[in-house]
């Protein structure tokens, strides 16, 4: 993959490894309502954007629910979660791209606040040229913020790649008419990922491989 010289990423699961705790935090919001659990085979089947569709698929009746809150409920426990960690070669990944001068930005449904508090509290916010998260804590899509940081860029679409665990990431990147690599290492499972027919990765060194 030749003439990038401008990476997207997505956070979550992408360069945030986090689902186990997304799970256990899914898992007792279920346990709580009287409703089944996921095994984190059963979450990466049928995690998705938006968050409501999903919740609604496995089991919670939204109808029922204050939103607000229940967004409020998986945040504490997931900000709470001990097992929430950068995935083993993120930092080494973001650095050896940096050096070879890519220019790197981040665009994730994560809420903004949340989003800059990670970034900070791991060291990894000077790698980023911009930091785009959601202003609220619900899960939508990421197809408006992706349009308004593209008008913001000074670079060619094919210069640009987005990578990502999801097949959002790659709804994304269609609408922007950007490439995509896709990374089965997050929220959804390689066989998903592989039905978008772009690059699919088991891991992010594969990512140096890539991108020549």
């Amino acid at each position: 993959m030749q003439n990038i010289s401008h990476i997207i990423w997505d956070w979550n699961g992408t360069l945030l490894d986090d689902t186990r705790a997304c799970v256990n935090s899914v898992n007792k919001m279920l346990s709580d309502r009287g409703l089944p659990q996921l095994t984190i085979v059963q979450y990466r089947d049928l995690f998705g954007f938006p968050v409501a569709d999903f919740y609604n698929e496995i089991g919670f009746i939204l109808e029922n629910e204050d939103w607000d809150l229940m967004a409020t409920e998986f945040h504490d426990m997931f900000l709470a979660d001990s097992s929430v960690a950068l995935h083993s070669n993120a930092r080494s990944v973001l650095k050896n791209l940096q050096d070879r001068g890519l220019v790197q930005s981040i665009l994730s449904a994560s809420e903004q606040s949340i989003l800059d508090s990670m970034l900070r509290e791991y060291k990894l916010d000077s790698y980023f040229h911009r930091v785009m998260g959601i202003d609220n804590m619900y899960g939508d899509s990421k197809i408006s913020m992706g349009r308004a940081m593209i008008e913001k860029m000074d670079v060619c679409r094919s210069e640009i790649l987005m990578i990502g665990d999801s097949l959002h990431d790659f709804e994304v990147a269609g609408d922007l008419k950007i490439g995509c690599v896709l990374i089965a290492q997050g929220h959804q499972s390689f066989e998903r990922l592989a039905s978008a027919g772009v690059p699919v990765l088991h891991s992010l060194s594969e990512v140096l491989e890539l991108i020549g």
